[in-house]
């Protein structure tokens, strides 16, 4: 008997799942970001403290993300576009699935990687063209994985990943977002 190993704690979140069966307060998360412009397009966002499980929360250290324009853009390329980090909240959860979903139906990963291309028309955000969205016109995800599993089993890892991701449901569904002035 071959022992599957892909780093996830699979009864830990089998025994969550059960326990907020039976507390859907608990199960009830505000995850926070707190964004400060710098100059220019660029920004920093920092994330440390969420609420979940009936109470304040904190990741082990603060996480401080840049974001900018590119210099084709005018701008100083100080990080990522804003929207480019869409890409990497999908891509990033969807391979979490994939290794959650392979541990838990015993398939052992040698490597998972993924492309995340999203295409965007500019002349939206611009405002030249007010028939032209402001976000991606559509976003295409190819993984490339290396398993011991047929491509039917990868395919179904893809798919019940996709389907328990919350920012794939987050992209293809509406969200309520409201934005205010303090």
């Amino acid at each position: 008997m071959t022992t599957i190993d892909n780093g996830v704690n699979v009864q830990a979140l089998l025994d969550a799942r059960e326990v907020l069966k039976g507390a859907p307060e608990a199960a009830k998360f505000t995850w926070r970001a707190s964004s400060k412009w710098q100059n220019g397009v660029h920004s920093t966002t920092s994330i440390q403290n969420f609420f979940g499980l009936g109470q304040e929360q904190s990741h082990k250290s603060e996480t401080v993300f840049t974001a900018d324009h590119p210099e084709v853009f005018a701008a100083e390329d100080n990080g990522i576009t804003p929207i480019e980090y869409l890409l990497v909240g999908l891509a990033s959860c969807l391979t979490a699935g994939v290794a959650s979903v392979a541990q838990n139906r015993g398939i052992q990963l040698r490597s998972v990687e993924s492309t995340v291309e999203g295409n965007h028309d500019i002349r939206g955000i611009l405002g030249a063209d007010s028939d032209v969205r402001n976000g991606f016109n559509d976003i295409k995800v190819t993984f490339t994985i290396d398993a011991d599993a047929s491509k039917e089993d990868i395919e179904a890892l893809v798919a019940q990943s996709q389907k328990r991701s919350a920012v794939f449901d987050a992209l293809t569904n509406p969200t309520n977002v409201t934005v205010d002035v303090a």
